[in-house]
């Protein structure tokens, strides 16, 4: 899987929601290799979008496409300035990955102490999760090279049930091992209103 992280400040929320539905409509149908996409604005205004694709190949043949250019320099419009794109071919994921059934999203960037590490011990913690995190429905991580960033997707059935079970597992072993994996804070996006695809 080859997955390209799309951020920036967004001046026009409404623009990125239509042009993300007219993209799906429009534009989805002749791409190949395209497996999905979670698209959000947080409450103070950051929009990122999580594009899922095959391939490295199957991404650059759409970005080359007339079509695609012509939609993008339409929705580039909804940022304050310039996006910026990170490609990470190295991905894994929890639960099969996104799930459109999520009423939430929260995207965490940050970076490990050891991404080798902290990519073994993620996927080890599955099983755990499964059982003390019934509102988690799927996970994406993806990974911007070899110094340890990366891009988390978490897809959950609702905020409330999220925060409610984040209040009661705050102090929990399996928390504490998830954190202790950063090199430092996390920035989290949270997306009450995703566009799932």
């Amino acid at each position: 899987m080859f997955v390209q992280v799309i951020q920036g400040k967004v001046k026009d929320a409404d623009l990125l929601a239509r042009q993300s539905e007219r993209w799906v409509a429009e534009i989805k149908p002749g791409v190949k290799g395209y497996l999905g996409s979670t698209t959000g604005v947080t409450p103070d205004g950051r929009a990122i979008t999580i594009a899922r694709f095959e391939s490295a190949q199957a991404a650059a043949a759409n970005s080359g496409n007339a079509q695609q250019t012509a939609w993008w320099n339409e929705t580039a419009k909804a940022y304050d300035g310039e996006p910026t794109f990170v490609d990470c071919t190295e991905i894994d994921t929890l639960f099969g990955g996104g799930s459109d059934d999520a009423g939430f999203v929260q995207v965490i960037q940050g970076r490990a102490k050891d991404q080798a590490a902290m990519r073994k011990e993620v996927t080890s913690m599955e099983t755990a999760l499964r059982t003390e995190r019934p509102d988690i429905l799927g996970i994406t991580m993806a990974w911007h090279g070899t110094a340890g960033d990366f891009t988390q997707v978490v897809y959950f059935r609702s905020e409330a049930e999220t925060r409610q079970a984040e209040k009661a597992k705050e102090n929990d072993e399996l928390r504490r091992r998830y954190e202790s994996l950063f090199a430092g804070p996390p920035t989290f996006f949270d997306l009450r209103t995703p566009l799932l695809d």
